[in-house]
């Protein structure tokens, strides 16, 4: 079997090709999308990862896809390796988790997933999602406590909790060690 090398993805070569392309300067596309010219500069030249926000941003200003603006000339790969660089990573501003986005762009809005790290202590309060979409969490290290509207479980480590997220809901780390899970939504 032959080993292939996968580059973090070239957002940036994509972004500059296509704003060329549509015969556009830094300073109309920075209009049309709301990013700073000299942060488009720094992603154009791969200064910098964008956030997904900001790469939806751009993707819409160039009428493109998130996943056009990923994947680029790589489109037709069967087999993608993603680099850990290039792999968005949502933070709490308290600090008590991360959330690691592990599905690809394309998928938002039918099923989403990500790992999960709560700090001891540390809780991730979600609002209702759309109507019938459900969670699946399973914790590979520790436990937590699971609550979605009124009902409250406790999942240990090798378990998973399936649930209605269209409701709030609360994932909770009450113990002294930090919790490693597995977190899949799914929007019917």
């Amino acid at each position: 079997m032959t080993e292939k090398q996968f580059a973090t993805p070239t957002v940036g070569k994509t972004v500059n090709r296509l704003r060329k392309e549509k015969q556009l300067t830094l300073d109309q596309l920075a209009s049309q999308c709301g990013v700073s010219k000299s942060m488009l500069s720094q992603i154009e030249r791969n200064e910098t990862n964008p956030t997904l926000a900001i790469v939806w941003r751009l993707a819409d200003a160039l009428g493109q896809t998130i996943d056009d603006l990923i994947r680029g000339e790589e489109g037709t790969a069967s087999l993608n390796i993603v680099g850990g660089s290039s792999i968005p990573i949502l933070h709490d501003p308290n600090g008590s988790y991360t959330l690691t986005v592990l599905s690809p762009a394309d998928l938002v809005n039918s099923i989403e997933w990500y790992e999960l790290k709560l700090k001891p202590g540390g809780i991730l309060n979600s609002e209702p999602h759309p109507a019938r979409t459900k969670e699946h969490l399973t914790v590979l290290e520790g436990e937590v406590v699971v609550t979605t509207g009124e009902e409250t479980g406790l999942v240990r480590s090798g378990e998973t909790a399936r649930y209605g997220a269209d409701q709030p809901h609360s994932i909770q780390n009450k113990t002294k060690k930090e919790v490693r899970a597995l977190l899949v939504m799914m929007m019917e």
